[in-house]
This record gives structure tokens, sequence and C-alpha cells, in this order.
């Protein structure tokens, strides 16, 4: 069995009193959070950061304590684990990484569920949005 991982963040920042998140719109037409695949002899951290500097131009600050795992197969053989941070922004203005993500939108809560495209998505989303509430 191939297993794979990739770690990423629920980024967010605020706008006007609200709390608002960074979803992707990828060049394969689905909607995500933010993540990539672990380079060699990188940290879960290293590659969240490294690959939200790439797909966003964003730098951003994690928040203790979160830390979310999901789990599914990409293909027949092949395990993929994704690690999700929280991690916060004071900037607004990130550059697109071309090749893999046509377009960044910041969302209230609400509408970033509904934009994502995958459901284990839109749960790890609602976990960081509790997670900050509590």
């Amino acid at each position: 069995m191939v297993q794979e991982k990739s770690c990423g963040a629920v980024i967010y920042t605020e706008s006007r009193g609200r709390r608002i998140y960074l979803i992707e719109l990828m060049q394969k037409g689905h909607c995500s959070i933010c993540k990539g695949h672990v380079e060699e002899n990188e940290s879960e951290h290293q590659t969240a950061e490294r690959e939200i500097f790439e797909e966003t131009g964003l730098s951003v600050k994690f928040v203790d304590g979160f830390r979310e795992v999901i789990e599914y197969s990409r293909y027949e053989g092949c395990m993929k684990t994704v690690v999700f941070f929280l991690a916060h922004t004071d900037s607004m203005d990130g550059t697109v990484q071309e090749e893999e993500v046509r377009e960044i939108r910041w969302l209230s809560i609400e509408d970033a569920v509904e934009t994502l495209s995958f459901e284990s998505d839109r749960e790890v989303l609602k976990r960081a949005e509790d997670y900050l509430k509590n």
C-alpha cells in the first residue's frame, strides 16, 4: 500500500469585525483548504508553512493546540493522510501559484463551508471555527 502525507492549514483573518477564511479554487476545478505534500525531512508545520507560502504568498502564525487529521484513499492501493493546523494572517493580499491555484477567496464561515468541495474539508473548517469560538 502506498502511503502519502500532506500538511496544510485552515487560514483565517479578521475583516470588519468578522472572521473570514481562505479557500482555494484549484486549477483542477475543486475548492479546497491549503495543503501539500511533505518533502524530505520536513516537519508537519514546516510543510504547512511552505505550502501556504507557495500557494498563496502569505505568511502565517499557527494557533497552538489545533491539529486535525483526515485519511482517505485517492485510488486503489493508496492511502493519504492530511494533517491540518489552524493559522492566522494579518494580510489578505495573497498571490496564487498559478500551476495549482486558480483563485483564492476570503469567505465567511457559512460561505466557506458551502464552497468547499469535500465533506472532510468542511468538517475540518467547522472544527477550526469551533476551536476559535472556545
